[in-house]
């Protein structure tokens, strides 16, 4: 596999030592941007497979970089080549492709190269942009975006389902559970309802009550109930019911306009 890679360093010293370790790996093509506006230019150009992405530089930092990247069409893959700050490591290692510490070892340097060829080369990369996307929130760089797939365990893999399939997802003894039209899928990352909640807002989902977030557009009809609250049917072949509480109900009704 052929690598068009970028080194974004407002350092010569650092670019060129970077360019002369990669020259041992010949699928790597090395270009160089001193600069976010030319490392944005150059990106722009469609050519560029992955970003050795520095974080301090003088005007438009390694964060500016980052965001600009998400209106590409086919985003880089980014490396982050830093010299300190252990959060930014920790953020860096869950949400982007890799890190490297300065000064790079050809050792580390070789087996974040191996990564990258691996993230390339799956049929679908593991969402790049929802990748980019939490690394910019976790830096302080964006809001939040409401998840559109949500991450279930489905027949001992994890399974990423539209989040417009869910009828709902409620509490289940310690884990919450995703109902579709046909299963029970426990969910992969959404620790409590809170939490789902959280990131499922700007989607229609609605907290009914205690345990349970409806997707407001799979509701097919409702009725009051006793003590105030309501009954929900859910447009699934189960006609599956759900309550909502008295003090949600007002804000049920609103969530439908009426």
């Amino acid at each position: 596999m052929h690598l068009r890679a970028l080194i974004v360093d407002d350092e010569a010293p650092a670019r060129d030592e970077l360019l002369y370790l990669l020259q041992a790996h010949p699928d790597v093509e090395a270009a160089q941007a001193e600069s976010a506006g030319e490392a944005l230019a150059a990106m722009a150009q469609g050519n560029v497979d992955l970003v050795f992405q520095d974080i301090q530089m003088p005007g438009q930092d390694g964060f500016d970089v980052l965001a600009g990247a998400q209106g590409l069409e086919r985003p880089p893959l980014f490396v982050f080549v830093t010299a300190f700050n252990e959060h930014a490591i920790r953020a860096f290692e869950e949400n982007a492709a890799d890190y490297l510490l300065k000064p790079v070892s050809p050792d580390r340097l070789a087996k974040s190269l191996e990564r990258i060829r691996r993230l390339l080369a799956e049929p679908a990369p593991s969402d790049l942009s929802s990748a980019i996307q939490r690394l910019l929130v976790s830096a302080g760089r964006a809001e939040a975006r409401p998840l559109s797939r949500i991450a279930v365990e489905q027949g001992g893999r994890i399974a990423l389902i539209p989040a417009a399939s869910v009828l709902f997802i409620e509490a289940d003894e310690k884990r919450l559970v995703a109902v579709t039209d046909t299963e029970r899928l426990p969910c992969h990352g959404l620790p409590t309802l809170a939490k789902a909640a959280e990131r499922l807002s700007g989607l229609p989902f609605f907290q009914a009550n205690r345990a349970q977030l409806v997707n407001m557009e799979r509701v097919a009809e409702f009725a009051p109930w006793f003590g105030g609250k309501y009954c929900v049917t859910m447009a699934d072949p189960a006609r599956t019911e759900v309550t909502v509480s008295r003090n949600r109900v007002r804000e049920f009704k609103e969530k439908l306009g009426i």
